[in-house]
């Protein structure tokens, strides 16, 4: 398959920019897979479209504020921006850094409350940086650090974005961008899908930088998908099994929690633990767990748009994205949803 089959047209004023004044407000463009009909209605009705007994998984993962600002010891200013945690502890980081010229090893960074970054060394283009005099590492990170929004909003962060740029439901810090269709959920929400006999269970993956990536080669049998940490409770993997056994559908909330599901049961079997999510997606995909999907809409040519156009058609999605957009439908993080049923 090649990059170019996964286009579309997408004008930029369809990409939104800030939140809809309430998180369940947001449209959600419904298609069936089987027979291709669309429907719309908004996130407040989207327990219409579920029945007793399905099961709804989401990412509990935290958006962490990765972007820091300093100073080198001669003054010239620096953004680091936090990737992973390394080595176990908190304090230790897989770093990218944006300064006029590029740091050596051992370059002091002044951040704020007079904690010191010491650069280590660099591999991939990552470097691994040990932060020191902070305390409580995530205390201070709340205080010093800013919420790290896509590429595609062009503004700076603000206030509404610490709380809108997180899910309600998000718990287990490591991500540096959100799970963008927990966005849309509120607890009123969730508590009126349980009272229609929907199980929700959790797991988490923490979504990292390569979701922004582009794919930089025609021929996708060259490309290299980027690894995520995830982790799915025990828990989690029976209730899978409950819904499967009650003839319920397993309904990933957003592409985080259906790779991961789908990574952990690429042995034929589901299974609960600990592991690091490269699964490249393609149509011909064969899904062995998740039986539909509630998701936003994602960029053109994106390892995120092929994952979709695998579970519902890649013809019947490209048409679903242009009536979207005949539509006016908002595009990205900050923009309305779809359910494929």
């Amino acid at each position: 398959m090649h990059l170019s089959d996964f286009d579309y047209e997408l004008p930029a004023e369809l990409i939104a920019q800030h939140p809809a004044p309430l998180r369940d407000a947001s449209r959600v463009l419904t298609l069936d897979r089987e027979g291709g009909e669309l429907g719309e209605l908004t996130v407040a009705g989207i327990a219409s479209q579920l029945r007793p007994g399905d099961l709804l998984v989401l990412n509990d993962t935290r958006v962490i504020p990765a972007r820091l600002k300093g100073n080198k010891e001669s003054g010239g200013a620096v953004e680091i921006f936090l990737v992973r945690r390394l080595a176990g502890a908190a304090e230790v980081w897989s770093c990218l850094i944006k300064a006029s010229k590029s740091p050596k090893p051992g370059c002091r960074i002044q951040l704020r409350e007079g904690v010191v970054a010491t650069v280590g060394e660099r591999e991939a283009g990552e470097w691994r940086v040990s932060f020191e005099g902070c305390g409580d590492f995530w205390g201070w990170l709340e205080q010093a650090g800013s919420m790290p929004l896509p590429p595609y909003i062009k503004r700076a962060p603000e206030g509404e974005d610490l709380e809108r740029y997180q899910t309600v439901f998000a718990r287990e810090k490591g991500a540096v961008a959100a799970p963008t269709a927990g966005l849309h959920f509120t607890p009123a929400l969730l508590e009126e899908i349980r009272s229609k006999g929907v199980e929700i269970a959790p797991l988490t993956l923490h979504v990292g930088l390569g979701t922004f990536m582009p794919v930089r080669v025609e021929n996708l049998s060259s490309h290299i998908m980027h690894r995520e940490f995830y982790r799915i409770p025990e828990s989690t993997v029976a209730a899978v099994r409950r819904a499967k056994e009650r003839g319920g559908r397993v309904i990933a909330l957003g592409t985080t929690s259906l790779r991961a599901l789908e990574h952990a049961a690429a042995s034929g079997e589901l299974r609960s633990g600990e592991r690091e999510a490269d699964i490249f997606i393609l149509p011909g995909y064969r899904f062995r767990v998740v039986d539909a999907l509630f998701t936003n809409f994602h960029l053109p040519k994106s390892t995120l748009f092929m994952l979709v156009c695998a579970f519902a058609g890649k013809e019947r999605m490209l048409d679903a994205y242009q009536e979207a957009v005949r539509r006016r439908f908002r595009f990205f993080s900050y923009g309305d949803a779809m359910f494929i049923a």
